[in-house]
């Protein structure tokens, strides 16, 4: 069978991500520092991002459904541990009950429906002011839990990539619970937690946007490593006069004569609107920028001063997460989780 290639790939660095875990595990003190994968490990593929921080010495992975855990399944072993956010539905006891992955329990009839099945360890969240996801911070929580064994109880940081009263308040409400709630262990901070300091840390953190290059906080800056880099391929390289029009809606029009070269990539990938103009791409150093609307599946740009780009060579689009968070209006998490299918995903 003939082996097809797209005509766009995300670039994918294996060195920066296990150096972003060991950062991050550096930053968490003496607690163990997880990592979240849901979301196909945010885009970069969470078989091949687990596998390689199993081998940096990750143990506690995270996902927020059953369908993702079962993808990732395989490939635990022996002190490897893996928890399912969203805790279980009805209709994934029967997934959950057989699964070595772990759920962690939100809710009062989540928790009834998992002690009424006779289930193994869990975990359990605690809502500390998000009001998302988890038990009131205000209920009785050691009475919900009498019966279970809790692994790991959680709460989950709403603002700490803020300098905002709540995220103390968080970590407040959070100690208070770890002095009468029993659990094997305690965890409530994500990435942005973890950079705040080791008061924050407690037995266990949770890194996702930083282990894949998102700066959660200035104290990351520098410190945290690029990993996805999305590159697309020339399908055409043209002409266009000076008054002709690029793209829907005409919103460019080309002031002089120039070059342009047509790419395979568009928001049907993650590539948004938001790049509309503003985008930039480079090809041996040399930057280039989007013009005209990004469409579903192509973009131009701005070639005239590249006249060593040709038909079928592949250009690196300009991905720093801060960066192109700042340009497109899109956040970090948006970026890298919109990434679709259609890319290729090349591990150096």
């Amino acid at each position: 069978m003939t082996a097809f290639t797209a005509p766009l790939r995300l670039r994918l660095d294996s060195d920066a991500l296990v150096s972003n875990w060991a950062w991050l595990k550096h930053r968490s003190g003496a607690a163990a520092c997880g990592a979240a994968i849901k979301a196909d490990g945010y885009g970069a593929g969470a078989v091949e991002v687990m596998r390689r921080l199993i081998k940096a010495g990750c143990r506690d992975f995270f996902v927020s459904n059953w369908a993702e855990a079962a993808m990732v399944e395989p490939l635990l072993e022996q002190g490897i541990s893996l928890a399912v956010l969203h805790g279980v539905r009805d209709e994934d006891m029967a997934v959950a009950l057989c699964s070595r992955a772990r759920p962690v329990l939100n809710t009062p009839v989540q928790i009834a429906r998992w002690k009424a099945a006779g289930g193994g360890p869990c975990d359990v969240m605690v809502d500390t002011g998000m009001n998302r996801l988890g038990l009131d911070w205000r209920a009785d929580v050691a009475a919900h839990l009498a019966g279970l064994k809790v692994e790991t109880l959680m709460s989950h940081l709403a603002s700490a990539d803020d300098d905002t009263p709540l995220t103390a308040t968080q970590l407040m409400r959070f100690k208070e619970l770890t002095r009468h709630v029993p659990a094997a262990r305690y965890s409530l901070a994500n990435s942005a937690g973890i950079c705040l300091g080791e008061s924050y840390a407690f037995d266990l953190t949770r890194p996702g946007i930083a282990l894949y290059g998102g700066i959660p906080r200035s104290e990351a800056e520098g410190l945290i490593r690029q990993v996805v880099f999305p590159q697309a391929q020339i399908l055409q390289r043209r002409l266009v006069l000076a008054g002709d029009t690029i793209g829907y809606n005409a919103t460019h029009v080309a002031a002089r004569d120039m070059e342009i070269a047509v790419l395979n990539l568009g928001y049907a990938d993650g590539y948004l609107r938001g790049f509309s103009g503003c985008g930039r791409v480079s090809f041996q150093g040399v930057g280039m920028q989007v013009v005209g609307r990004v469409s579903m599946d192509l973009i131009a740009v701005d070639v005239s001063e590249a006249s060593h780009v040709a038909e079928g060579d592949w250009l690196e689009i300009d991905y720093a997460l801060p960066a192109a968070a700042a340009i497109s209006n899109l956040s970090q998490y948006e970026l890298l989780t919109g990434l679709g299918p259609r890319f290729d995903r090349v591990w150096s």
